[in-house]
C-alpha cells in the first residue's frame, strides 16, 4: 500500500521531534498491523518499540478494534464527574486484580504525564488528611522520566526536560541514578552491583527530615533514559527505608506495566509493593489515550471522610475513564490473558537477551542493558552528542525497515509482546545493519 505525502507539513508542531530536519525528509507512517507499520511508500517496517512502549498486544488487533467501534456506537462519551458508566468500574476491577497486595483503587487519567501529577497530588492530599500537611517534599531520581507535566519534570531527572522551563516545583530532591558502566557493562537482567545506592535515600532524609517528605517516586526500570534495570535488592531497600520513615513509595510503571518485564507490573516481578503505581501506554495497547494511578486502600480510605455529598479529592479530567478508552482496555486485558502474553514475554526473555547481546561484537557498541523484553544499546558518540543516535534512527527507518527509539546516542528497543523468535532475529539483524552503516 502506498499513500501520498501530505501537501503541507507546516502547521503541525511535532512533539519531541527535530521539526526542521523531519520536514525536509519526513518519515510518514500510514498503516499498522500486528508486528509491522506500513510507510507511506508501502514498505513494511517492523516495530522494534511497540510504538512508544505502548502497543504491547501489537497493532490493529481485531478484538480491540471491535470494542472501540462498538463503544463509539453505544456510548461515545459520559461525564466522569458525579456520573459513571459500566466499563469504568469493570476496568478498575480488572486492573486491581492484576496489581499486588492491597492496591485496590484506580483513578483514571489520559496519559502517563497526567498519572504522575495525579499521584503526586494524591500523596499531598493523603498527608493533609492525616494531619501531616507539612509533608510536601518529593524525592525523584537522576535520569528518571515522569512525563512532561510540571510535577513530572520536577521529580524527573532528564536534564533537557528541566533546563528549558525554569524553576520547577519547590522542595524536590533526587536520588542518584543506578547506572555504572564500569561495574555493570553488558549485563543481562538486573545487575549485581548497585543495591547500596538506595542508601542515599537515608542521607536525603537526614538532610530534609522525614516529617517533610511526602513521597519517593521512581521507575522500577528507567526506560526513557535508555533502559536501566534495577540492581538486585535495590527496590527492596528503597521500600524498607520508606517504611522506616513512613514515606510513600510510588512506582512509575507507565513503561513497565502490562507485560514488558514478563509480569503485569514490575512490582509483581520484584515482589515489592509500592503505595501507588502509575500506568498508561499498554493498558489498551496504545489505541485510545488512557492512564491512571492504582493506590493502596489506606490512601483512599484516608480521604473518604467529611460530609458524604462533598467531593473528597478535588481533582480529575474531562476524559477520565473515557468510554472508548475503557472498552479498548477491557478488550486488551482480555487479549493479554487469552494469549498468555505476559507469560510469553517471560518465556522469551532469555532468547531476547542472548540475541541482543550478540551486538556487543560491533566495535562501536559501548554497552548493552537488557531486561524483560526491553534493551538499551549505547553507541559510540560522534563529534556532537546525539548524532550517532539520530543517524541510527534515520537509517533504520529509511534503509533497514525497522522502527527504533533513540535517546541521545542510545538505541532503545521494546517490541510488541506478540513477537516470536523469528522476529527477534529480524530485529537484531536490522539493528546490526543500522549500526554498522552509520560508522
Amino acid at each position: 500500500m502506498s499513500t501520498n505525502l501530505p501537501n503541507n507539513l507546516d502547521a503541525f508542531w511535532m512533539p519531541f521531534t527535530a521539526n526542521r530536519s523531519f520536514k525536509k525528509n519526513p518519515r510518514i507512517i500510514s498503516a499498522a498491523k500486528d508486528m509491522h507499520y506500513t510507510s507511506h511508500d508501502g514498505r513494511q517496517i517492523i516495530d522494534g518499540t511497540s510504538g512508544l512502549w505502548c502497543c504491547n498486544a501489537g497493532h490493529a488487533r481485531e478484538p480491540i478494534v471491535s470494542a472501540i467501534q462498538n463503544a463509539a456506537l453505544t456510548l461515545d462519551y459520559a461525564p466522569p464527574f458525579q456520573f459513571g458508566h459500566p466499563d469504568a468500574f469493570k476496568l478498575a476491577t480488572r486492573i486491581v486484580e492484576l496489581a499486588p497486595g492491597d492496591l485496590n483503587q484506580v483513578f483514571f487519567t489520559n496519559s502517563g504525564s497526567e498519572a504522575v501529577d495525579t499521584a503526586l497530588k494524591i500523596a499531598l492530599a493523603y498527608w493533609r488528611a492525616k494531619g501531616e500537611g507539612q509533608r510536601t517534599r518529593f524525592i525523584g531520581r537522576e535520569r528518571g522520566y515522569h512525563g512532561v507535566g510540571f510535577g513530572g519534570i520536577s521529580v524527573g531527572g532528564i536534564v533537557s526536560n528541566r533546563k528549558t522551563f525554569g524553576p520547577m516545583l519547590n522542595g524536590v530532591d533526587h536520588l542518584p541514578h543506578t547506572y555504572n558502566r564500569s561495574e555493570q557493562a553488558f549485563t543481562k537482567g538486573e545487575p549485581e552491583w548497585g543495591a547500596h545506592l538506595a542508601d542515599n535515600l537515608e542521607q536525603i532524609i537526614a538532610l530534609h527530615d522525614a516529617s517533610t517528605i511526602a513521597a519517593v517516586i521512581i521507575e522500577p526500570m528507567a526506560g526513557s533514559t535508555g533502559v536501566l534495570p534495577p540492581p538486585k535488592g535495590y527496590l527492596e531497600r528503597l521500600r524498607s527505608i520508606c517504611d522506616k520513615h513512613n514515606i510513600l513509595l510510588i512506582f512509575d510503571e507507565v513503561i513497565t506495566g502490562f507485560g514488558r518485564l514478563g509480569s503485569a507490573f514490575a512490582a509483581n516481578r520484584y515482589n515489592v509493593q509500592p503505595d501507588m503505581i502509575t500506568f498508561a501506554k499498554a493498558v489498551n495497547s496504545g489505541t485510545v489515550p488512557m492512564g491512571g494511578v492504582i493506590t493502596r486502600a489506606k490512601l483512599y480510605d484516608a480521604l473518604m471522610t467529611g460530609p458524604e455529598h462533598m467531593v473528597e479529592l478535588f481533582h480529575g479530567y474531562t476524559y477520565s475513564a473515557h468510554p472508548l478508552a475503557c472498552a479498548a482496555a477491557l478488550a486488551t486485558l482480555s487479549l493479554y490473558k487469552s494469549e498468555g502474553l505476559f507469560e510469553k514475554a517471560k518465556g522469551l526473555e532469555n532468547t531476547w537477551a542472548s540475541a541482543i547481546m550478540t551486538l556487543q561484537n560491533i566495535p562501536q557498541v559501548q554497552d548493552i542493558r537488557v531486561v524483560g523484553l526491553a534493551a538499551g544499546i549505547d553507541l559510540l558518540p560522534k563529534d556532537k552528542p546525539g548524532i550517532s543516535g539520530f543517524e541510527a534512527m534515520e537509517h533504520s527507518f529509511n534503509k533497514a525497515d525497522i522502527l527504533i527509539r533513540i535517546t541521545g546516542d542510545t538505541i532503545a528497543l521494546s517490541p510488541p509482546l506478540i513477537m516470536d523468535e523469528n522476529h527477534i532475529g529480524e530485529i537484531v539483524d536490522k539493528v546490526s545493519q543500522t549500526i554498522r552503516a552509520i560508522y
